[in-house]
């Protein structure tokens, strides 16, 4: 973080390490992660795991050596659990907790789940025995249709938001330098979840009544399960700004046993993609609920590649929402007007193989697409358009500017409101914490909120 907000950065954050990104996420994260997903199904059992890898054959060193890794990935396992359910007994708990135990355990919680996440890497020397980085089991079109109807009539009523929002549960709060920091809970109001949603909210000192932005993260990103992590938004509350870092479906707390963050959703698609896109439409109703409640002041939503996708869909369902529910501004970077385009034809789609996987399920490629951009409300947003902002990166093969461009014209974004950078999709966040202007936009439109 202290090194990306340095004027230093300016050198690395450029095109060229978009391209290394995407080479190390190919050769080293999805693979190392698959085997990380297979070791946590296995819990310590090797003959568990060989048998996911298949027909992989392995020397009597090699086999040892593995042993070696899932036990030691069991172990960590096992201390983050552990650590995790510590953390939530003094965080949520009812009996009284000096704050010197909530801070070592908020620390203990993040030096046992970053240890748990890093050991990926142990994983590497095996990615050999995988045939894919992603395990694939998407839906034939026949049980898309059934549950949707033959021309998807029934989407929209997967986005519907609940007659009665659940009960939010607000932790105790650790000090931070801007302020404090406390997480809510509550049962999500998702179905298809079952599941209970977490949200991180970064509250400003001294503000009285801030307004509030609710930002979601991309695919495969579990920000609050690492230390210094990259946070791009995180001089807002320095700006007397609140923000709420919801955890998405399938990440972090909610990823399914044996995946990874964010596999469900790509293995499932796109069934998994509706299903994750309409609980995010309902949690966010629930948090958009409770920034109303406890502060009079605006409330923006936005977020980072798939969590401004998720912000933008929100904002035109939000249409049709109680007023009360309607954000008040958009705040939204590497996005695209389609889904369907980061989907089927982007640099991470041809990582994730995910059009070969529908085509093997039945699904060629017009009706891939044809279903995909359903996924995307094509209405008008619910705030004007002098309350969106848009940062995009003219380098970005992943969510292409050009497509996003096209739907800010539509929507009418005046140009003032537009930050556009010679970055790509993962120099942009990177650069995020040295570019003021944007945030300080945000501060302006919220303040013309008010």
């Amino acid at each position: 973080m202290r090194f990306f907000a340095s004027p230093a950065a300016s050198v690395v954050t450029r095109p060229w390490l978009d391209t290394v990104a995407l080479w190390l996420l190919r050769r080293y994260f999805f693979p190392s992660s698959r085997l990380w997903a297979m070791s946590r199904a296995a819990e310590g059992d090797l003959d568990h795991f060989l048998e996911a890898a298949g027909s992989a054959r392995l020397s009597s060193r090699q086999l040892q050596k593995l042993q070696q890794v899932i036990s030691d990935f069991e172990r960590r396992r096992l201390k983050a659990f552990m650590v995790e359910q510590l953390w939530h007994d003094y965080l949520f708990g009812s009996a009284p907790v000096a704050l010197e135990r909530l801070l070592i355990a908020e620390e203990m919680r993040l030096d046992a789940r970053t240890a748990y996440n890093v050991m990926r890497r142990q994983f590497l020397p095996f990615r050999g025995l995988l045939q894919t980085s992603v395990r694939m089991s998407p839906p034939t079109p026949r049980d898309v249709m059934e549950r949707f109807g033959q021309q998807g009539e029934r989407v929209d009523e997967a986005f519907e938001l609940p007659a009665v929002f659940p009960q939010v549960e607000r932790s105790r709060s650790i000090p931070v330098p801007c302020g404090e920091d406390f997480w809510l809970r509550f049962p999500s109001p998702s179905p298809v979840m079952g599941d209970m949603a977490y949200a991180r909210v970064h509250q400003p000192r001294g503000v009285k009544n801030p307004p509030t932005l609710i930002f979601g993260h991309g695919i495969c990103v579990e920000f609050d399960h690492y230390h210094n992590l990259v946070d791009e938004v995180a001089g807002l509350t320095a700006r007397g700004i609140r923000v709420i870092r919801p955890e998405a479906p399938w990440h972090g707390r909610r990823v399914l046993p044996g995946h990874f963050g964010g596999e469900q959703l790509l293995s499932t698609a796109p069934t998994g993609m509706f299903d994750f896109l309409s609980a995010q439409h309902k949690e966010w109703g629930v948090l958009i609920d409770w920034s109303r409640a406890t502060s009079s002041g605006p409330v923006a939503i936005g977020g980072s590649s798939l969590g401004a996708q998720t912000a933008k869909s929100i904002a035109m369902r939000a249409t049709s929402w109680p007023q009360n529910l309607r954000p008040d501004a958009l705040f939204v970077l590497i996005h695209t007007r389609h889904i369907a385009q980061t989907a089927l034809d982007s640099a991470l789609s041809d990582i994730w193989n995910l059009s070969g996987a529908l085509r093997e399920a039945g699904w060629h490629r017009n009706l891939a697409e044809e279903w995909l951009l359903r996924l995307d409300p094509t209405g008008q947003p619910c705030m004007p358009p002098e309350s969106i902002i848009s940062i995009t990166g003219s380098e970005d093969n992943v969510t292409r500017a050009v497509s996003a461009n096209e739907q800010l014209d539509h929507w009418g974004v005046p140009d003032a409101n537009r930050f556009s950078y010679r970055r790509g999709h993962f120099t942009i966040p990177l650069s995020m914490l040295r570019e003021a202007a944007p945030l300080d936009r945000l501060r302006e439109v919220l303040q013309e909120c008010v």
